[in-house]
């Protein structure tokens, strides 16, 4: 590692090495070079980490002036940043400043119109996404499952990290799901062993983290779950957000499986230039897997991998029959890894999988006999669909509300495609910024069930509670974004909870 003097014009100098403790053979493949990290979120500060054990300088923006300096955090304290490898700049940012840096990371928050970045990639500069970056230093014998989509990527990378588990094969789950990839590259260099510390990576893959194309980031199993109108506010418009998601089967290691949902008319056209590098299956035809959600069986169909299989999802316990399709997808695509597993393996595992916070959770049967169920990372109107398709068999209070997505340059006014699903259920109540526009769209279209609109997410609870009957379901599957009354969807979830478990 080198320490990186900044002077007040960008202009900066190497000095002599100093020493650090190497714990891989590879540690130190970035010594003496300089890496600006973009973007200080989890995402940036897992790879400012990585950067530094690689033994590089690092240089760390974000325009946010309210977060802490890197500097002083003790979890950057064991990497010597008080010799100045380290600088943290928060605020107004200074473009020449990336004039003497090899490298730029940027983290997924940060659009390429931000920072100058588009114009760096133009120059040649060597700009990387945190994915990529972490990727170029994973030990090459770890089998990389991708998954990306719309809607039900956490899902899916959750239920394959539970199989795998379950079957003792050492696992990283993370990506833009919970730990960012460069953890994982920075567990593998400090294990002492030259053995890798996993067997296989399973990572959640967003929109945002493909918008630099990447060059390390090689699945042996790539899956493009769905494609419905969502970030557009950034992508512009579906054929680019589809290009986008299908650059996850680019680079893809020995040509392996790549599958992508049936009958997406961007998807179809955008994976055209990557036939040539997967083994193309398709989630809903054949080759490819097909779900039967009344028989609860899966069928596997791919000739050309050799597998042609079926599986029982009767035992499932997880709440929604979309989560047999989440099941499917996550049992096809570890056995495409070829790791030594058949479909016959992951049977005994479907009982046990458990999906993740928030997504058609149940939280509690309170002792009214009302169920609970939190699906506050429902931000869209097709995410919702999928859900309240899921309960059709069952009587349920819907909370629907919070700040509707922007499409095609105005507020969406999607909550129609809602009116055929909530037919079977007790009533709707709206609420938040958007309330009055969604209650105005449903009754528009022929609301066959009473719509009730409330103020905010509890003053809306509050109106469930007493619309409830025993044996019904209150569900929180909003079809929105939540940032009109909370910090993100978790945080609007774990506030359901709260009011849920005040019931009980």
């Amino acid at each position: 590692m080198r320490t990186l003097i900044f002077k007040p014009n960008g202009s900066s100098k190497l000095k002599s090495p100093v020493t650090i403790r190497s714990c891989s053979p590879t540690q130190d493949d970035l010594r003496g070079q300089s890496v600006a990290i973009i973007g200080l979120g989890k995402s940036g500060r897992a790879a400012a980490r990585l950067a530094l054990a690689r033994g590089a300088s690092v240089l760390a923006f974000d325009r946010n002036p309210n977060l802490g300096l890197l500097e002083q955090d003790p979890v950057f304290e064991k990497h010597d940043v008080g010799n100045g490898a380290l600088r943290t700049i928060l605020g107004q940012f200074d473009g020449e400043l990336l004039n003497n840096v090899e490298r730029v990371v940027v983290s997924p928050g940060v659009p390429l119109q931000n920072y100058g970045l588009s114009s760096l990639l133009r120059s040649g500069k060597q700009v990387m996404s945190e994915l990529d970056f972490a990727a170029e230093i994973l030990p090459k014998s770890i089998k990389i499952l991708a998954v990306t989509g719309t809607n039900g990527k956490s899902t899916v990378v959750t239920f394959a990290g539970q199989m795998l588990s379950h079957l003792d094969i050492k696992t990283f789950v993370g990506g833009n799901l919970g730990n960012p990839l460069s953890e994982a590259a920075f567990q593998c260099l400090q294990t002492h062993s030259l053995k890798p510390k996993f067997k296989v990576a399973v990572v959640e893959v967003s929109s945002y983290q493909m918008e630099i194309p990447n060059k390390y980031f090689c699945p042996s199993v790539a899956v493009v779950l769905n494609l419905t109108p969502d970030h557009l506010e950034r992508h512009r418009t579906m054929r680019d957000y589809a290009v986008t998601k299908c650059r996850l089967f680019h680079h893809m290691n020995d040509a392996k499986l790549g599958l992508l949902c049936f009958g997406n008319q961007y998807l179809n056209e955008a994976v055209m230039e990557h036939l040539n590098e997967i083994n193309l299956a398709w989630i809903g035809a054949t080759p490819g897997l097909k779900i039967d959600t009344v028989a609860k069986i899966a069928s596997f169909e791919l000739p050309a991998l050799g597998i042609i299989s079926q599986l029982q999802l009767g035992a499932m316990k997880t709440m929604g029959t979309h989560n047999y399709h989440n099941a499917a997808v996550a049992a096809l695509s570890i056995v495409g890894l070829d790791v030594g597993l058949d479909v016959g393996a992951i049977g005994p595992c479907i009982e046990k999988l458990r999906p993740p916070p928030h997504r058609m959770q149940i939280v509690c049967t309170d002792i009214h006999g009302v169920t609970w169920v939190d699906d506050s990372k429902a931000t869209n109107v097709e995410a919702t669909y999928t859900g309240l398709m899921g309960l059709k068999r069952q009587k349920s209070v819907i909370l629907l509300g919070g700040l509707a997505k922007v499409v095609d340059g105005h507020v969406s006014n999607g909550f129609e495609q809602l009116i055929e699903p909530l037919k079977y259920h007790r009533c709707v109540i709206t609420f938040g910024s958007s309330g009055v526009l969604i209650q105005k769209t449903l009754s528009d279209n022929g609301l066959s069930i009473p719509s009730i609109r409330a103020e905010n997410l509890k003053d809306a609870v509050n109106v469930a509670r007493k619309m409830a009957e025993p044996g019904d379901t209150i569900l929180l599957s909003p079809g929105c974004a939540s940032f009109d009354e909370f910090r993100n969807f978790q945080h609007r979830g774990m506030v359901f909870q709260e009011l849920a478990f005040s019931s009980s």
